[in-house]
């Protein structure tokens, strides 16, 4: 199973979201890959904390991998390295995939990933994808290697607006691309039950019939305490409103539909 996270919008939360359901996944016992498509790699620094600097074999080698003719390439499979957590792997990110992502469209290398997730599918259960925050080359190359798509959601008008823009751009990548892509759902996140303008809109998507997730992830300050000490939120605090919330979202997803 191979889920992306995606959002144009920057700061809604994917790489947080990314990186919390695939930690329970792996606590579960799932195999389980993150790969961290955004240069800005934060679910690289998320999951490998100050590690995450000399990561490599990284996404940008992979990549550049496939722009050059070598007698002998690395295995797909040493790309995805360990994380400090039991059952859980990381294919990292580069600043240096921003500087690639010409060439890699001029050379029409938009099924890369789609191949190389497809070599891991023995090797791995679960695989998470975060992307960047834009629809780019490596967003779409996301779209078109997974199965399913998340979709944060910040509670905010402006988020609200660009819902229907990037449900017509999943819908285009399907029809041209991945007919097997399913929008799994709308996750609502930094939530405040308390305050009427989240409930609003939440309740304005549902009734415009958007796939709205029944699980809401709450507004915490935790969640920049568990970013800074590279621990996901199971790890840091399992007991936590928030990790109970995102275990909530993560059973949810797992539970086969009726």
């Amino acid at each position: 199973m191979k889920r992306v996270v995606f959002n144009q919008k920057g700061g809604v939360g994917k790489s947080t979201i990314t990186c919390n359901l695939a930690a329970i996944s792996a606590s579960c016992g799932w195999r389980t890959l993150v790969v961290d498509l955004d240069p800005q790699c934060n679910s690289t620094h998320y999951l490998l904390g100050t590690a995450a600097e000399g990561a490599t074999p990284n996404l940008a080698d992979l990549f550049e991998q496939t722009l050059t003719i070598r007698f002998e390439n690395r295995a797909t499979q040493e790309y995805a390295r360990p994380t400090p957590f039991a059952n859980l792997h990381l294919m990292a990110s580069s600043p240096k995939l921003e500087e690639l992502m010409g060439k890699l469209e001029s050379r029409y290398k938009i099924y890369k990933l789609r191949d190389a997730l497809a070599e891991l599918e023995n090797d791995f259960d679960r695989i998470y994808i975060d992307t960047p925050p834009a629809l780019n080359f490596f967003t779409r190359s996301a779209l078109i290697a997974a199965d399913r798509c998340l979709i944060p959601f910040d509670c905010d008008d402006f988020s609200r607006r660009a819902l229907y823009a990037l449900l017509a751009n999943v819908d285009e990548i399907r029809a041209d691309h991945n007919p097997a892509l399913q929008v799994e759902g709308i996750v609502v996140n930094q939530f405040q039950p308390r305050a009427s303008l989240p409930q609003q809109l939440v309740n304005a998507l549902k009734n415009e019939g958007l796939p709205i997730l029944p699980t809401y992830l709450s507004a915490s300050v935790k969640i920049r305490e568990s970013h800074q000490l590279a621990k996901p939120m199971i790890h840091l605090d399992a007991r936590h409103k928030l990790s109970l919330e995102y275990r909530a979202l993560h059973d949810h997803l797992e539970t086969p539909a009726a």
